[in-house]
């Protein structure tokens, strides 16, 4: 078989990247009408539906450096990560399906999660946790931009000089303020989505091509040379797997459950559904879309373990070997195998296709963090000082600069921070330094009336204080190695385990704090607007009489439609299906020896399944996300704006909520 090498971009593969961006302009542009009041730029207004979250928060949170950081880890881990990974894609849709934390916190609504913890805990407390989430998002932020600048450098051929690092950094991240900029939330949901529904196409051709240019047995023989018990085909053989073992996805779904929704990456998303139902269905929703995700983030990295393993590629490999030989960073050489073997197999169009993708993750990312983080900045560390409540054009001036300040921290970070470790072990290090505490302070105060506010100081000194000390340690290590027992443990572990410990730390103090402390029951109902606290919203959906049997075990209540339910129960059921097949599996691993052979035609049917809804997933979430849009915009012409839905909070409730209270208020704070 032969594959077709093209050394550089032409024309075809640029004007894909040019349209795209061009069709981003236009559409970010357009958004700025509707930008008006600061819950337009922070929240979209509450007026995005659940295809336009689910696709738009997607991608979002997607980045090119998930993807790299997928490739890192298939690429080392091949399918054998697939099967591992099933636990933390159980755990995500049993959260999705629940509501866990996404509900609720929608029916606080709360425009920041810092504002949220005001309304439970105290001022104070707000203070200091939008202090710790800035810190800590901007530090994980802060390498986004250099793995971004470097795909395109060693995909697209670029000269590896500080000059042209430095160019593609400026221009990636001037799209991204541009857009941000322009229209707030509203912009970020819409160019966001689009850049979604592109990627989500293209993930479908490029895998469609670059499966066709390698056969099964070239994949599997391949895989197949890997060394014993560190097998990229045999789950069950992977014992000396250091760092992608079956511990990092036990913890990495333990984090999914217990910090879900506590990272603020993409916070404005978690404000901007119409209503809870919508967030709720939103997320549910995501068990799908993420199908095409996951299966492009594995079958490229394995593609490129084929080219650069099997003999039928070895004439073409040669000049991939240069490339990243000459790489002397050895993290670095890591995160760019993938990438470099892609550009010495890829044709025409697909390079343009893949470059397309990587610049709609990375801009989509980008303008989503910046825009979370410059909020949360001055929303939950400048505002609460502020004596008097901002102008509506004088707030939304500090949030547009405030963004910029995020862009120049991680440009500046990009270029001095050495990286030393996988990207998913810095991404849980670094989020932990918030996620380690806020974890259990944010589900103790949605969940229990019974938490507080000393055990949420408690529990968020903990696990910021362990993380924080684990990058340290590990820092200091990799200068100077420790040669203690307990440091030198410490500095072995992964950034994973380092943030598990932490959370459960954090966890055991808020609980022990809590039962020995003052236990005066918290007004739930109030803060979640339930009975008599209810607030009407768009398209919101009730019933007198409450939902009884298995609709109520399950946690189908009256707001869902036919539609609905239909989806929640086929959503359970795929679920279900997976369950049965990785219990089933790993017990029969277990106490039978299963032949390497199996598991290849397992691998092949899972590939070819996936693919195939992958298809008809992509299809159904387009319309619907355009039928959402459509709607979106509807809503934000006829919408009554309030300048005083600004994220204040004034007695443990939203200033801005119910227009009876507004006048005294306004008072309170004058």
């Amino acid at each position: 078989m032969k594959v077709i090498v093209y050394m550089g971009m032409h024309w075809i593969d640029w004007s894909i990247v040019i349209g795209l961006l061009t069709l981003l302009t236009v559409m970010a542009v357009f958004t700025k009408r509707y930008t008006r009041s600061v819950a337009d730029f922070l929240a979209a207004n509450r007026c995005a539906g659940r295809y336009l979250i689910s696709v738009s928060q997607g991608i979002a949170g997607l980045g090119a450096i998930s993807i790299i950081g997928g490739f890192e880890m298939y690429y080392n881990a091949g399918f054998t990560a697939a099967w591992w990974r099933l636990i933390f894609i159980v755990v995500t849709t049993i959260v999705f399906l629940s509501g866990w934390i996404v509900y609720r916190y929608r029916q606080t609504r709360a425009l920041t999660l810092a504002q949220f913890l005001e309304i439970r805990y105290s001022k104070r407390f707000r203070i200091f946790a939008g202090i710790l989430a800035w810190l800590s998002g901007i530090i994980n932020f802060g390498i986004f931009p250099s793995v971004g600048a470097r795909f395109f450098i060693y995909f697209c051929g670029f000269p590896d000089t500080l000059a042209v690092y430095v160019l593609i950094m400026v221009v990636l991240l001037s799209f991204a303020l541009f857009f941000t900029f322009l229209g707030g939330q509203i912009a970020v949901i819409v160019t966001d989505f689009i850049q979604g529904t592109f990627c989500n196409i293209m993930f479908i051709v490029i895998l469609i091509i670059v499966l066709s240019m390698f056969s099964w047995s070239q994949i599997t023989e391949s895989l197949s040379m890997a060394p014993q018990n560190a097998s990229l085909l045999h789950p069950f053989h992977t014992q000396k797997s250091e760092d992608f073992n079956i511990w990092f996805y036990l913890i990495l779904a333990f984090a999914i459950f217990y910090a879900g929704l506590v990272w603020q990456g993409s916070q404005g998303y978690n404000a901007s559904a119409i209503n809870a139902h919508e967030a709720r269905m939103g997320k549910i929703l995501s068990t799908w879309r993420i199908l095409s995700l996951d299966m492009f983030m594995m079958m490229l990295p394995i593609c490129a373990y084929t080219f650069m393993h099997h003999a039928d590629f070895a004439s073409l490999t040669h000049d991939a070997k240069v490339v990243l030989g000459n790489i002397e960073n050895t993290q670095i050489r890591k995160q760019m195998t993938t990438v470099v073997a892609m550009r010495f197999f890829m044709s025409k169009g697909i390079m343009g296709g893949m470059v397309a993708v990587m610049l709609a993750a990375f801009i989509s990312t980008h303008d989503t963090y910046m825009h979370s983080w410059g909020s949360i900045f001055i929303q939950d560390v400048v505002m609460p000082f502020r004596k008097k409540p901002l102008a509506n054009k004088q707030h939304m001036r500090l949030l547009r600069w405030s963004i910029f300040g995020v862009a120049i921290f991680i440009f500046c970070f990009s270029l001095i921070f050495r990286q030393t470790e996988y990207i998913y072990m810095f991404f849980a290090i670094t989020g932990a330094i918030f996620t380690g505490g806020a974890g259990a302070v944010v589900a103790g105060g949605l969940y229990w009336k019974r938490g507080t506010t000393a055990a949420a100081w408690g529990a968020m000194i903990t696990g910021s204080t362990l993380a924080v000390a684990g990058v340290i340690i590990r820092q200091i290590n990799d200068a100077v190695p420790f040669t203690g027992k307990i440091m030198g443990y410490i500095a072995s572990q992964n950034g994973a385990v380092l943030s598990f410990y932490a959370s459960v730390s954090a966890i055991i103090v808020y609980v022990l704090m809590s039962l020995l402390g003052k236990n005066r029951a918290f007004n739930m109902d109030k803060m979640l607007h339930r009975g008599k606290y209810a607030i009407e919203e768009p398209n919101a959906v009730s019933g007198d009489t409450p939902v009884q049997g298995l609709r109520a075990l399950i946690g189908m209540g009256n707001e869902f439609n036919r539609r609905d339910r239909i989806l929640y129960l086929t959503t359970m059921g795929w679920t279900a299906l997976w369950i049965v097949v990785f219990v089933a599996g790993t017990i029969y691993n277990f106490t039978t020896e299963v032949k390497t052979s199996t598991w290849i035609i397992f691998w092949r049917y899972y590939v070819w399944l996936t693919l195939a809804l992958s298809a008809g997933t992509t299809i159904w979430f387009t319309f619907g996300g355009l039928w959402d849009m459509k709607r979106m915009f509807r809503l934000l012409r006829t919408a009554k704006r309030s300048d005083l839905d600004d994220g204040t909070v004034v007695g443990h409730h939203n200033l801005g909520e119910e227009p009876e209270d507004l006048s005294s208020n306004v008072k309170v704070l004058k």
